[in-house]
């Protein structure tokens, strides 16, 4: 018996609720394939946070994002995709601890908790795609 990789791309106002939709999209799909529920809770965390990102910091009037979900079966992995119009910001993970009373600055350390590995690649013409690769069993755990 073969598995099929599965994929869903969904283009989504940058709105905060482009990002919640996101978020929803993202457990219902991934349930729907079987995914393991560690693994569906952890992308929701880092979708929810890379949605948020796109909104808040790659948000150019008029245009969306772009949630792309990539999951290979067998070897329980998945590649989360999130592509905003603003590759001239890229994301970076804060140099100090953020205090309890900052706003933000958090996200993208948990993103790096969750995740395997995360990048960020420019998305000609001029925008970027944050990713993050997700497995069931993480090798350092």
């Amino acid at each position: 018996m073969t598995h099929a990789a599965r994929t869903f791309v969904q283009q989504l106002s940058s709105t905060p609720r482009g990002a919640r939709l996101a978020r929803l999209l993202t457990v219902t799909e991934l349930r729907s394939w079987h995914v393991l529920p560690d693994l569906t809770e952890r992308a929701e965390l880092v979708v929810a946070e890379l949605a948020a990102n796109a909104v808040l910091h790659g948000r150019v009037p008029g245009r969306d994002f772009r949630l792309a979900l990539a999951y290979a079966p067998p070897a329980q992995r998945l590649r989360i995709e999130v592509t905003d119009a603003r590759g001239d910001r890229q994301p970076r993970v804060p140099a100090h601890e953020t205090s309890a009373i900052e706003a933000g600055g958090r996200g993208l350390l948990l993103v790096a908790a969750l995740a395997d590995r995360w990048d960020c690649v420019p998305y000609p013409p001029s925008g970027k795609s944050v990713r993050a690769d997700l497995s069931a069993t993480r090798p350092d755990w």
